[in-house]
């Protein structure tokens, strides 16, 4: 067994705006992934169609919803009342930009982040810098992908604050 100690950059934004709006105008920037799309790679379709598949799944942001977990609703079991939900997404055509390269790329895309309400009744937003993440494969060409993600993620959370 090997095991690597890595720096990550975590990203905390917080806010006034009520955590409804602010999921709201985050899932109004993501399109849906169908998960359906990877029988069409492994039936062998042509790969030019998938690829146009997987791009029109992508929102304004350029990402995809690929799953929710109410974070809030499961803290009701611990007797707790919050709002929380964790987002995983991503765009597999990013992926495999980076995955192609370097397959340890594929443990962090998708990207997760958490958007909850705070103690004080502030919205915030969470999430590791992918270039954080992917940067400790020491590769340029992911890297570079990773650096785009992160203008993305900065992107896709301002907007979520408008």
């Amino acid at each position: 067994m090997n095991v690597t100690r890595i720096t990550v950059e975590h990203v905390r934004v917080v806010a006034d705006k009520p955590f409804e709006q602010v999921t709201k105008a985050l899932e109004k920037q993501l399109g849906q992934f169908d998960p359906e799309v990877y029988k069409s790679l492994t039936a062998s379709e042509d790969a030019d169609k998938i690829r146009s598949k997987i791009e029109a799944m992508a929102g304004s942001s350029g990402f995809m919803l690929f799953k929710t977990s109410d974070h809030g609703a499961l803290l009701r079991l611990a007797g707790q009342k919050k709002k929380a939900m964790q987002y995983i997404l991503g765009n597999p055509l990013l992926a495999i930009q980076m995955t192609q390269h370097d397959i340890r790329a594929g443990l962090y895309a998708p990207l997760r982040v958490l958007v909850y309400e705070n103690a004080d009744g502030k919205t915030c937003v969470e999430y590791d810098k992918p270039s954080s993440l992917f940067g400790q494969f020491d590769n340029v060409k992911v890297t570079e992908v990773a650096t785009t993600l992160d203008r993305k993620m900065e992107q896709l959370v301002a907007k979520s604050f408008k």
